[in-house]
């Protein structure tokens, strides 16, 4: 069991903070005592909400003694200033996702936390769902035999409104990218935490559907995996729906089938049976599904998710130990999403990991809005 209460601290008060406030107050050994925000009456609304001293000044928030971890939940690229400044002052940092918006910012936040023997966390929620881990083991079982085939799809939905409602939304400055940095990142993840590393990927990128942006909407990837597999993502929010199409990733090999759909599975298919897969079709199978999370609202999230990030971090301090979801592994998503914006970049030019050069950002803009 954990030793202690954690003390936590937020900076930022955007909508996936109101998720990191929800994950601490459910988790019997965390207590969130402090947030920022550079405007303080946001802070103090937020702070009034969650019962907690609103600050706008983060040198002054960092000063606190009483606090043990800080979450940044910034705009995607204005995660790396808070992000050192923490570590800097001795505290454990819990990263949304991206860490940040290319390698070299993403690269300098581990080191500050490397250097000050702080944790860096990277928030990957979805490794820790059952349908991942039943997933996962499956692939290290070899229940799918030589696997052939690998698909991430994230075919999500975003309204013009969403895109104008920050001058931030949309920017490669700050937003990292578009469909596939920012919705899909996620997923992507989830793609390579099961299946390995990718060896060489192509793609093609688009603004199909949205105006007054630099990234893409709408991005095509084909992958070859370094264990011979092939694959694609794709990624889009110009995907209408409702309700919102799911996420999903899909696993085919001579011996086995899985279809993750969220995370729940449409497909649990193996030439031979294990004794686990009734329970995993019983209580994993699209019977049991809720509505597509984050597809068409990004509101629509479930902050177990990051509690339970959130209590592997605390256990990995408590512990001494790497948290399983550390910086490296927060990186390894990022490097694949800039071998294919390289290759969008390039019009499908085939690139090779290990990423060599981040891809230029006005180079992308121009192939992918035509202008």
């Amino acid at each position: 069991m954990p030793s202690k209460v954690y003390h936590f601290g937020i900076v930022g008060t955007g909508m996936i903070a109101e998720f990191h406030a929800k994950a601490i107050q459910a988790m019997d050994n965390a207590k969130l005592i402090a947030v920022f925000n550079r405007n303080l009456s946001k802070a103090e609304a937020f702070a009034g909400r969650f019962e907690c001293k609103a600050y706008d000044d983060l040198e002054q928030l960092l000063a606190n003694n009483d606090l043990d971890v800080i979450t940044v939940c910034t705009p995607s690229g204005a995660h790396l200033e808070p992000g050192i400044a923490a570590a800097n002052a001795g505290k454990h940092v819990i990263m949304e996702k991206p860490l940040e918006v290319n390698l070299e910012r993403a690269d300098a936040l581990i080191r500050a936390c490397e250097q000050n023997n702080v944790q860096l966390i990277s928030v990957l929620p979805r490794r820790f769902n059952a349908s991942t881990n039943a997933l996962k083991k499956a692939v290290e079982q070899g229940r799918f035999g030589r696997i052939t085939m690998a698909e991430a799809s994230i075919k999500w939905f975003r309204t013009q409104e969403y895109y104008d409602s920050g001058a931030w939304r949309g920017t490669w400055s700050l937003d990292g990218g578009g469909a596939l940095m920012n919705q899909s990142i996620h997923t992507v993840d989830l793609l390579i935490h099961v299946m390995g590393k990718v060896k060489k990927v192509s793609a093609f990128a688009a603004l199909a559907g949205h105006d007054g942006i630099e990234v893409e909407d709408a991005l095509v990837a084909i992958l070859e995996f370094e264990n011979g597999a092939k694959g694609i993502i794709q990624a889009s929010t110009t995907c209408y729906s409702k309700t919102g199409h799911p996420a999903q990733v899909q696993i085919c090999g001579m011996e086995g089938s899985a279809f993750m759909v969220d995370d729940k599975f449409s497909v649990w298919d193996f030439k031979t049976p294990a004794a686990e897969d009734e329970e995993i079709r019983d209580k994993l199978g699209l019977q049991a599904s809720s509505e597509a999370a984050g597809a068409s609202d990004p509101k629509a999230i479930d902050f177990s998710w990051h509690q339970r990030n959130f209590e592997e971090a605390l256990h990995a301090i408590d512990e001494n130990r790497p948290s399983i979801v550390d910086g490296e592994q927060g990186r390894m998503a990022i490097e694949l999403i800039g071998a294919i914006y390289s290759s969008a970049a390039q019009q499908g030019t085939p690139v090779s990991l290990p990423l060599q050069h981040w891809p230029d950002k006005q180079t992308l803009t121009t192939v992918i809005t035509g202008k």
